[in-house]
């Protein structure tokens, strides 16, 4: 398949990759700042925005035509990746490792479900339970979701809003899309593979994030072999959007190397 691709900018590639039910038109208000220094090249997942769907939709299918995609980018690409995209970004990062250099991983988990060893996550049953009302009343169960990424937020309200003026800014996803890309949030489990990801990673956790808790980016964050942690306080699921000011400062630090 062919993924949508949006480019600006000059300078060393880097990726965004978006989260759940979104598109890349939600890095709207940081991509004029990235392309004054990155090649910045904006992805639209499988069955979001403007790229068709994917089936099975897979980590697996969707590195794959990731790695399409950008086969003719000579350097090594930094991968930014929010939510679901963060864990694609991981899939990519151990399988492609000589294509992937550097991650920053925004608000994102290895496991987005609560387990009896991993309670850094949602119940299952809040998930299983979207995924019902999906199939039910798809527009309010994804507006639902949206704002379970801002409660708590110390610019919820403004955040929510700039969200929502995205979702549907590029025509209505196809709710069988939205279908198998929460059940991909229902099943993935990276935690094995952690410990494998050798790239320089920046871990971005929002301090009041309700959807991947702030505990998981800590253990990212301590189980990447080579990571540090921005936790960024009074934030929740998008720092990108209700923080950016805290947000550049943490990820142009890691990209300078400071």
């Amino acid at each position: 398949m062919t993924l949508h691709v949006e480019s600006a900018g000059h300078g060393p590639p880097l990726v965004l990759l978006h989260g759940w039910a979104m598109h890349c038109g939600v890095w709207g208000p940081l991509i004029p700042h990235l392309a004054k220094r990155w090649r910045v090249h904006a992805v639209d997942l499988p069955g979001h925005g403007h790229s068709a769907p994917l089936t099975p939709f897979t980590l697996d299918g969707i590195v794959r035509a990731l790695a399409k995609a950008f086969a003719a980018e000579e350097a090594t690409l930094t991968v930014l990746g929010w939510s679901l995209g963060g864990q694609v970004a991981m899939r990519w990062a151990r399988a492609w490792p000589e294509r992937v250099a550097t991650l920053a991983l925004v608000c994102t988990t290895p496991r987005f479900v609560a387990g009896d060893d991993w309670p850094h996550a949602m119940s299952r049953q809040t998930l299983v339970r979207f995924g019902d009302e999906l199939h039910v009343a798809w527009k309010p169960t994804v507006q639902r979701f949206l704002t379970l990424q801002m409660r708590g937020s110390e610019h919820g309200h403004a955040t929510l809003a700039a969200l929502r003026h995205q979702l549907f800014a590029r025509g209505e996803p196809a709710p069988r899309a939205l279908s198998a890309a929460l059940d991909l949030l229902l099943t993935t489990d990276l935690r094995a593979d952690v410990g494998s990801i050798a790239q320089p990673a920046l871990v971005v956790a929002g301090g009041r994030d309700t959807l991947t808790l702030p505990a998981a980016g800590e253990w990212l964050a301590a189980t990447l072999p080579n990571a540090r942690l921005a936790l960024i306080a009074g934030a929740a699921h998008a720092p990108f959007l209700s923080h950016p000011a805290a947000f550049d400062r943490a990820l142009s630090d890691f990209l300078d190397g400071r």
